[in-house]
């Protein structure tokens, strides 16, 4: 049974994820940065960095894909590969009118386009994308499998995948004090400040159920990807996974 935000509404996931995205969209930049005491900023930069790395010394792609964008800061981190065009995409409008705001205050909108999009039918056609990066939403979708298939698909061939994504610590004594932080604490505080009770016990719920490590690599071969590549972070508290999309031959 798949984990949901409303276990007492029954609608689908993907709408379920929408809805709780929409209400927690005022808060949630704060609330990552508070949440992971700031570290979910140096994620994002290693992310970039591997994603820099992933082919040559110095790959620098230059359309870019953002899946379940939310805000924008993962994007905004991507700037730092001096693309010509991101394209963010994601399923909660009230997240993307934050990201659009981001973007113009901060000058941004020329480069980073915030549009609604669905993973697991993205508005884009086949090959159109140098790299395809996502944070802290494939556990979100409703089809895993599904959408890294179309995240595939409009990579071009010779692209690259990078997935950044909570997972589970599995060593001792981390293993235990991560699992007391995000049962305990984690959704105390989500509640104070988001009043949105769901929302951040539906987190912990998520990453748990989540395929990670080695299962999620198996996942994303399945998709497509080859070459794939799996780097734990902070005890295991996140992970970031490359994939590569074959080059024509």
């Amino acid at each position: 049974m798949a984990v949901v935000p409303y276990k007492d509404k029954d609608t689908s996931k993907r709408d379920q994820v929408a809805e709780m995205f929409d209400t927690i969209s005022p808060k949630y930049d704060l609330l990552n940065h508070v949440l992971s005491g700031g570290i979910d900023i140096l994620w994002r930069k290693r992310a970039i960095r591997e994603l820099r790395t992933s082919k040559t010394p110095s790959f620098a792609p230059q359309t870019i894909l953002d899946v379940a964008s939310g805000t924008g800061d993962f994007a905004i981190e991507a700037l730092t590969l001096k693309p010509k065009k991101i394209i963010g995409v994601d399923i909660s409008e009230g997240m993307l009118a934050i990201g659009r705001e981001k973007m113009k205050k901060r000058g941004l909108d020329h480069i980073i386009e915030m549009r609604a999009g669905d993973s697991e039918g993205l508005p884009f056609a086949d090959n159109e994308f140098d790299a395809v990066i996502v944070s802290f939403g494939v556990r979100n979708f409703e089809n895993l499998l599904k959408g890294l298939t179309d995240m595939h698909r409009v990579t071009r061939p010779g692209g690259v995948c990078v997935v950044l994504e909570f997972s589970n610590p599995r060593q001792f004594p981390f293993k235990q004090l991560y699992s007391f932080y995000s049962r305990t604490i984690l959704p105390l505080i989500g509640r104070v400040v988001s009043k949105d009770a769901s929302a951040y016990t539906y987190l912990p719920e998520s990453v748990q159920a989540f395929p990670d490590g080695s299962n999620f690599l198996r996942i994303y071969e399945a998709s497509g990807f080859t070459n794939t590549k799996w780097i734990p972070l902070t005890f295991g508290v996140a992970s970031i996974y490359i994939g590569h999309k074959l080059a024509k031959s």
